[in-house]
């Protein structure tokens, strides 16, 4: 990984506003930079590559391809995770409360659904 990622990843790691994140997930054909499955987000770092030659196409046909799948694909530029690393997962977790199930299904071993829950 690269420095952005790695920095992204040791604050995703905490899991931010209770969500668990994934690194390096893989969604055949693509692997992931990071992912959060509950909210069904993919969340990806790009360097000022991705604004080159064929990339931006690329990225395109990727998100589609996500999206496919059920995954919202967020991007966020590198040197906003170097230069804004709160910012960055302030926006990860709006991301993932937007996308997340509104009931959550209780721990096991928790107590039982009320009357009408599942």
């Amino acid at each position: 990984m690269l420095l952005p990622e790695v920095l992204l990843w040791q604050a995703l790691r905490k899991r931010p506003g209770g969500f668990k994140f994934r690194r390096q997930h893989p969604q055949p054909p693509y692997r992931l930079d990071f992912a959060c499955l509950e909210a069904r987000l993919a969340i990806e770092v790009d360097g000022e590559h991705h604004a080159r030659g064929d990339r931006p196409a690329a990225d395109r046909v990727r998100n589609r391809v996500l999206a496919e799948y059920g995954f919202a694909t967020l991007r966020i530029r590198a040197r906003e995770v170097l230069s804004d690393l709160p910012a960055v997962i302030t926006a990860i977790v709006a991301a993932c409360r937007v996308r997340a199930p509104l009931h959550h299904r209780p721990a096991a071993g928790g107590p039982p659904p009320r009357s009408g829950e599942v």
